[in-house]
């Protein structure tokens, strides 16, 4: 029987201001899955940015064929129906052979009650029945960006002879800037693969807390330099990180990870910065000592590892992680599951007063 769905999908409807929009969905064809959700994880870093409209396609548009943005021609405008991309979904309808009825997966289509998905243009990871569901939002896109970040390390010292995740940072020290769930899953992915020592430097004494039960040695940014340089001594002038994983959209944390780098190191960036960058001294220590600042963005792994390590193999890389690592992420990374319902009303008020939180997850009533 054929017959249609009422869909609810939290969005943005104006600056600070957090709605739910709806529409009716068809039903799936023989190609298709209708999927229930689950669990819906929130970005803040992203997200926060069409509720505060920091975010740049507010100004201008990205023209993919040159590569550059354009000043002036607005991508975005107000309401933003569908934002997100950390879900977790029952798959309720399907004559696709390969996903079951019952099956859960993970996938990336925003904050809402249903999706009708592809799965030959949607990237849809069955989960084991060995994890549990909510650790799915990990899988389809945060995951793989911090995996990628790492893979991004060893493509500086191994080119394209990659043939695991980790090469570039086993046996070296790392730090990690910021502890929220970029960095926090960055500095998981970082002892997975066997990282030397592993500091994660916030301003948050919350998320340094966080940080330190789940093993971490954690600090301040104001403390990090010259812990970095007195710590790690390679002989000579020679001090500081191999690498550093900054992932707060904040000019000042990138400098802070510059002072931390050995010469030579690399600054993996994966923040995503909304304001100019006033604080960042290039002629400082990124001049004199020969840096270097790699960003890597999920979109795009490292040059000529494309055909190797795609995002369904970085979703792979999460699940193994996912499932040493999970309980830890469960007792601390997740600190706020919120009924989906009152999704819009958490994200005003997140708006309006700082709280402190990691990973806020939506939970569905299913």
């Amino acid at each position: 029987m054929s017959y249609r769905r009422s869909i609810r999908s939290l969005g943005i409807e104006a600056p600070e201001r957090a709605y739910y929009f709806e529409y009716e969905e068809e039903p799936p064809n023989g190609e298709q899955l209708q999927l229930d959700t689950l669990f819906s994880g929130l970005s803040a870093g992203t997200e926060l940015t069409f509720l505060k409209n920091t975010n740049p396609f507010f100004h201008s548009r990205f023209d993919a064929d040159r590569g550059a943005f354009i000043c002036g021609e607005p991508a975005l405008r107000y309401p933003v129906p569908f934002l997100g991309y950390m879900e977790v979904a029952r798959i309720s309808r399907s004559q696709v052979p390969d996903f079951k009825e019952g099956g859960i997966v993970a996938t990336t289509y925003g904050h809402k009650s249903g999706h009708i998905a592809n799965p030959d243009s949607e990237l849809l990871v069955k989960l084991p029945d060995s994890l549990e569901p909510i650790l799915g939002i990990f899988v389809a896109q945060m995951g793989p960006i911090a995996a990628n970040g790492i893979l991004h390390a060893g493509a500086e010292t191994g080119g394209q002879d990659i043939a695991r995740l980790g090469q570039g940072i086993e046996g070296r020290p790392v730090i990690v800037m910021g502890a929220g769930t970029v960095g926090l899953m960055t500095a998981l992915f970082a002892r997975h693969c066997d990282a030397a020592d592993i500091i994660v430097a916030d301003p948050s004494p919350f998320r340094r807390a966080k940080a330190e039960a789940m093993g971490f040695e954690a600090m301040s940014e104001e403390q990090l330099s010259e812990h970095a340089k007195r710590s790690w001594h390679h002989g000579g002038n020679d001090r500081g990180a191999d690498f550093v994983f900054q992932t707060r959209a904040h000019s000042k944390s990138l400098d802070t990870a510059l002072k931390a780098l050995r010469p030579q190191g690399t600054v993996i960036d994966l923040a995503f910065y909304q304001d100019g960058a006033k604080a960042l001294r290039l002629g400082e220590e990124f001049h004199h000592n020969g840096l270097n600042i790699r960003c890597a963005q999920i979109n795009r792994v490292p040059r000529g590892l494309s055909h190797r390590w795609d995002r369904r193999r970085l979703a792979r890389e999460t699940i193994v992680m996912l499932q040493r690592e999970g309980s830890l992420i469960l007792e601390h990374m997740i600190t706020d599951i919120i009924p989906f319902d009152d999704g819009a009303k958490f994200l005003n008020d997140l708006s309006s007063r700082r709280r402190d939180f990691i990973q806020v997850v939506f939970k569905a009533d299913v």
